[in-house]
């Protein structure tokens, strides 16, 4: 075997365990979050709280990565707007009284929504899915507004990220037409 088929078949086997492994962490850290919410209370809520912000940094840091050859630009931008929105997050502020986390995480998942909607590798309804949830999670910039919204709101927004993240765990990516799109904006480069 050839070191071009043989370098092609690590990149894209990396693309297919990174998309699942970022499957996996959120949704890992997304029932540490559910558990720790409802069930654990003091430095037991807290310490929850810090493992799931950590799963979803480095969920957040994979998807960079495997949205890095849709557009680069906005792939870094939608990593800012998550890692600004986890700090907000470990800190467990809310200046004025409102979720700034669940706010940056909807800008976030907006522009996820677009990266994916435009990538060839993944399905484009999980684009629109991801768009959703951040339309969802932008309705807490209101209090007024999450007030007369809730519980819809948080159903989905949460549905539609777990619904993603699910098939990015069980179905992962075409690695062939990462591959061919990171290749291609490789040679851009």
């Amino acid at each position: 075997m050839n070191a071009a088929v043989m370098m092609k078949r690590i990149a894209e086997a990396s693309a297919r365990l990174k998309v699942r492994i970022a499957g996996g962490l959120y949704l890992l850290s997304f029932l540490t979050a559910a558990f720790t919410e409802f069930f654990a209370h003091g430095s037991l809520n807290f310490a929850g709280g810090l493992v799931a912000v950590l799963g979803m940094v480095v969920v957040t840091l994979l998807l960079y990565d495997i949205l890095k050859p849709v557009n680069r630009s906005l792939s870094l931008l939608a990593a800012f707007f998550g890692l600004v929105g986890l700090t907000f997050e470990a800190l467990r502020s809310q200046p004025r009284g409102v979720n700034v986390a669940i706010v940056f995480a909807g800008f976030y998942c907006l522009l996820i929504g677009y990266l994916i909607f435009r990538a060839t590798f993944l399905p484009r309804a999980l684009g629109a899915l991801m768009t959703l949830a951040g339309l969802a999670w932008l309705t807490w910039v209101s209090n007024p507004l999450v007030k007369h919204l809730s519980p819809y709101n948080l159903a989905a927004g949460a549905l539609a990220e777990l619904s993603v993240f699910l098939w990015l765990l069980v179905r992962g990516l075409n690695a062939q037409k990462w591959n061919e799109l990171a290749s291609a904006r490789r040679g851009l480069a």
